[in-house]
């Protein structure tokens, strides 16, 4: 796919809810310098006091303020004291919803992905970008990246129109101990590199 003809998604796009926008990216393309990944796996993340889930569902704090807006920027996050992840934030100033970018297909750059994946151990194609810690890792998107908008003239990360996908499924949300249960995980239906579902696990601390 040649993703340098592919036009970027306008802001109007984000500007919905996030639940009907993680739909509507699968197939989607981002790109970020020799990069580019197709979206396969998406999830979604309500408005403050509203969804549990949500980083945002206590209000606003100096780690989730980039998802109150305005929409079409990086919302992107340290997990685990190991991983980085990225959020498109949703909706117009204010309101703070997001979401989750969790899996897709290396369509340009995967040699450049594999040196940033591989560590001398060997990745086979699906698992590059399959996993939303390995999604940020392939598109080389970490702290710095935090805030960027995507819709912008120069924007160094964008989303690209792509081809929309047809054979969407739902359900439950993965890894998350509160509103789990929100059927807000979308992916291609078939697609190899849509990661696994899991439960969150409660971890018990001795």
């Amino acid at each position: 796919m040649g993703h340098r003809s592919l036009k970027p998604l306008p802001r109007d796009f984000f500007d919905r809810p996030a639940h009907e926008v993680a739909p509507d990216l699968l197939g989607r393309v981002v790109a970020h310098g020799p990069v580019a990944v197709r979206l396969t796996e998406t999830e979604a993340y309500g408005l403050p006091g509203e969804d549990p889930a949500s980083h945002s569902f206590r209000g606003l704090t100096p780690r989730n303020s980039v998802m109150f807006g305005p929409p079409g920027h990086l919302y992107v996050y340290f997990t685990y004291g190991m991983h980085f992840c990225a959020n498109l934030v949703c909706l117009r100033d204010g309101l703070a919803s997001g979401v989750l970018l969790r899996a897709g297909e290396v369509i340009v750059g995967e040699e450049m992905v594999r040196s940033r994946r591989e560590n001398g151990r060997p990745v086979i194609f699906r698992d590059l970008a399959r996993g939303p810690a390995r999604l940020a890792v392939a598109l080389g998107l970490a702290r710095e990246h935090n805030g960027l908008d995507c819709c912008s003239d120069d924007a160094i990360v964008q989303v690209l129109e792509g081809e929309p996908a047809t054979e969407i499924k739902s359900g439950p949300r993965t890894g998350v101990s509160t509103g789990a249960e929100t059927p807000w995980r979308f992916w291609i239906d078939g697609d190899r590199t849509v990661s696994p579902y899991k439960p969150h696990v409660r971890r018990i601390l001795a």
